[in-house]
């Protein structure tokens, strides 16, 4: 079955493709900083497709009868764009993701975008306006300037994983939430404003969620391979 094909039959929801072009290896290369990031991306196959007059490209992986992959946006030309070094190279190669099928449990789970130009224009700043009651009914002010932040991803029920525009250190806004391994950000209580215990920065997020995807399979490449 076509790589597509397991895409629909994973994801029945998505419209329906106009055109789905022939498949063919992953060509662009390593990202710089990434080693797991660019292991995975060396094994995909790559079809591109296009869904209403958007073009999308299905980044898939696995043996016959074990698909699954990414539907990402193509490479976008930072230009503008406020966003770490790590993400500008990120954006080189792809565009970032807006479904996936198949794949290990990650952070990237339950994600309507991760690491989209869209999700980078979400607003930081009105939601945190909105919760500002969580800081307040603890005599609190929100310790950071929304500004600084833009979304890396944006779930599905509208918590955010949030980069810091320079430097790529990393936050979860998450005043729904039942995550493990997060602890409250200084400042903030409980289910607001969290840090990753052992992510600090959108490099190791992206590390650790690509390294989960290759563990996945045995027989994609060595993470820990020189880039």
């Amino acid at each position: 079955m076509a790589d597509w094909d397991e895409f629909v039959r994973a994801v029945p929801w998505f419209p329906t493709a106009d055109v789905v072009g022939a498949p063919r290896p992953w060509d662009r290369g390593p990202v710089d900083g990434l080693p797991a990031l660019s292991a995975l991306l060396a094994a995909a196959t790559l079809t591109p497709v296009v869904v209403a007059d958007t073009a999308y490209e299905l980044l898939a992986w696995g043996s016959p009868g074990r698909r699954r992959g990414w539907l990402c946006h193509p490479p976008h030309r930072a230009g503008g764009d406020r966003v770490p070094e790590i993400h500008q190279r990120f954006w080189a190669v792809c565009g970032g993701f807006v479904e996936q099928f198949g794949g290990p449990s990650t952070w990237w789970e339950n994600q309507n975008e991760v690491l989209t130009v869209s999700a980078t224009h979400v607003s930081v700043a009105e939601p945190i306006a909105a919760y500002g009651w969580i800081w307040q009914d603890e005599g609190m002010a929100v310790p950071v300037d929304p500004a600084d932040y833009y979304p890396a991803a944006v779930e599905a029920n509208g918590n955010l994983t949030l980069a810091h525009r320079d430097d790529g250190r990393l936050l979860l806004f998450a005043p729904d939430h039942d995550f493990d391994d997060v602890t409250p950000f200084a400042g903030s209580p409980p289910c607001s404003l969290l840090t990753f215990d052992e992510l600090p920065d959108l490099a190791a997020w992206i590390e650790d969620c690509a390294a989960a995807w290759l563990a996945d399979d045995p027989a994609l490449s060595n993470p820990t391979r020189d880039v």
